[in-house]
């Protein structure tokens, strides 16, 4: 009983956290709002969160700061990093110091790109209930340091609140049930335009980044996967930012060659 108490407590602390944070902004309690609370919670420097996607990165839905979203989107060029292990084995992924050896042999290209964007360890924990996985919940900070005991089971928290919020979110936009009526629910003034709370400048970069993939099957005359996988590749291979190349081929100023050799042809 007295543990029970003590697991409520802890729950009850964190909801208030998601909510405080939601009533900041001025609109209703979404799973973005997590990524805020993270920062009090678990003492980190940044956060984000995605949708899951098969055993990609994710739909960007969240960041809190700059390095977070460079996190982010370092695992999607790249392919690997804690976002990825979350998606394709199902538990935590943890690296108190990436400049340890153990990181660069489980990341050996994020490790590195990590530490020169910022960030010092990071955490990624599931958005799962039983088979059902929603996403991932990533957090950081810009010094090494591992999280205690209960930082650990504050952040498990945090990803349980997340995976119910962005469920419940889910289900409303299929269902139109409850107080989710078949549309988001903002004014469009807290900066949140997609299903669970979804940054708007994230619901651009994601969708400038399908219509350049979709763009360069026609281009390359390859599927759905080896088009995207070249859109990481340029982007790796050139060091740009994967949303900045999507932006360039949208707006056609860049076209891939049908060749492995890759190189900017502006129209």
């Amino acid at each position: 009983m007295v543990l029970c108490s003590v697991k409520d407590n802890r729950l009850a602390r964190i909801w208030g956290l998601v909510a405080a944070q939601a009533a900041r902004r001025g609109g209703r309690v979404e799973a973005g709002d997590v990524c805020a609370a993270a920062l009090a919670a678990v003492e980190v420097t940044g956060a984000w969160l995605s949708a899951a996607s098969g055993l990609q990165a994710g739909h960007l839905m969240q960041v809190t700061d700059e390095v977070s979203e460079q996190l982010a989107e370092l695992q999607l060029t790249l392919g690997e990093g804690p976002s990825i292990d979350v998606a394709a084995f199902g538990g935590p992924a943890l690296a108190s110091d990436l400049a340890e050896r153990e990181s660069g042999r489980r990341w050996p290209a994020f490790a590195p790109a990590a530490c020169q964007a910022g960030a010092g360890a990071v955490f990624a924990f599931p958005l799962a209930i039983g088979a059902i996985q929603a996403g991932v919940l990533g957090l950081y900070r810009d010094k090494p340091g591992r999280l205690s005991d209960v930082q650990l089971g504050d952040a498990l928290l945090l990803a349980d609140t997340a995976t119910l919020l962005l469920l419940d979110a889910q289900a409303g936009q299929v269902d139109g049930v409850g107080e989710y009526d078949g549309h988001d629910g903002h004014d469009g003034h807290d900066g949140h335009d997609g299903l669970g709370g979804q940054q708007a400048e994230l619901t651009r970069h994601r969708a400038e980044i399908d219509q350049a993939t979709g763009m360069l099957t026609e281009q390359l005359d390859v599927g759905i996967t080896e088009a995207f996988t070249r859109l990481r590749a340029y982007a790796y291979a050139n060091d740009l930012r994967l949303a900045d190349v999507a932006r360039d081929i949208v707006a056609r100023r860049l076209r891939l060659n049908p060749d492995p050799g890759l190189f900017r042809d502006g129209e």
